[in-house]
């Protein structure tokens, strides 16, 4: 796969499907994971539908730079986001991996593009879209929130697998893969699919020092209320309804703040994106750029 230096300084690995004549689509990953949870024939179908997708790693995760030895004190970040105070300084926000998503459109000489975001990349494709809103088409923002302490708050299972120490190997990574499951969608929990991704993602890129530094960038952020209220780009929230990671309410209220935003919650979802719903996801995706085009 090809790597890009882009103008924030950090190397991003990524990956294209279909013509680069065609509307561009980039997607914006979630915390700690990497490109390959795009599914590549997931990627694909989004290609046949008329669009040139990029799918990337965020910084400190996959192939792409690495803030090694970056500290940050994520117990007193979180603190303060639940305070609702200032944060303690931190190695970089969600408006840094923003600008790192535009430095990559750049790098592909892209002058506009539809941004989807998953989760934590659903933050940045948001942040994306307040920040260099010339830059963005249209948003779609799955199983994400707005950055309001109040809403989309993890169950507390959920959050005791999302805050369990990291595994240290590869056998343990993959053993301890299962756990996730916890937020994943029940009717269609397929554990030795979970496995062999893990298996897949750990031989690919092993990199648990930048998981605090993610997740404090989304708690030192902060809440987007005012600039998602004053957002003039087409938006599509999605939110599976059995989402026990980013409850639905956060998908509620990221579309209730949005002007004119359109709210697609889903039977039977939970916080992934499962191959049995691909066909009913993008089509609402492909629908919704067409719309926006």
């Amino acid at each position: 796969m090809p790597r890009a230096l882009v103008s924030t300084g950090m190397e991003l690995e990524y990956e294209t499907f279909g013509s680069p004549t065609d509307p561009a689509l980039l997607l914006i990953m979630g915390f700690s994971a990497q490109l390959t949870a795009w599914d590549a024939q997931f990627c694909g179908l989004l290609a046949a539908g008329g669009h040139y997708v990029i799918r990337f790693d965020n910084r400190d995760c996959g192939l792409s730079t690495k803030l090694d030895g970056a500290e940050v004190d994520l117990g007193a970040v979180m603190a303060a986001a639940f305070a609702d105070a200032p944060p303690p300084p931190v190695p970089y926000t969600l408006s840094d991996m923003a600008a790192d998503a535009i430095g990559l459109l750049d790098h592909l000489g892209i002058e506009r593009a539809h941004v989807l975001g998953a989760s934590m990349g659903g933050m940045i494709a948001q942040t994306v879209a307040i920040e260099h809103s010339p830059r963005v088409i249209s948003l779609v923002s799955v199983m994400s929130q707005p950055g309001e302490i109040e809403v989309g708050q993890p169950s507390a299972e959920a959050a005791e697998a999302i805050f369990a120490p990291a595994p240290t190997n590869r056998d343990e990574y993959i053993a301890s893969a299962p756990t996730w499951m916890v937020w994943q969608s029940k009717k269609y929990r397929d554990e030795a699919l979970v496995k062999r991704n893990a298996a897949r993602d750990f031989d690919r890129s092993f990199y648990p020092a930048g998981s605090p530094r993610q997740l404090a960038a989304i708690y030192a952020s902060g809440r987007r209320t005012e600039g998602l209220q004053a957002l003039a780009v087409p938006t599509l929230v999605i939110h599976g309804r059995d989402d026990t990671l980013i409850t639905p309410s956060g998908g509620f209220r990221t579309a209730e703040l949005i002007p004119g935003a359109h709210l697609l919650f889903v039977a039977d979802m939970g916080h992934d994106m499962p191959e049995p719903l691909w066909p009913m996801l993008t089509g609402a995706i492909l629908n919704h750029t067409r719309l926006a085009s």
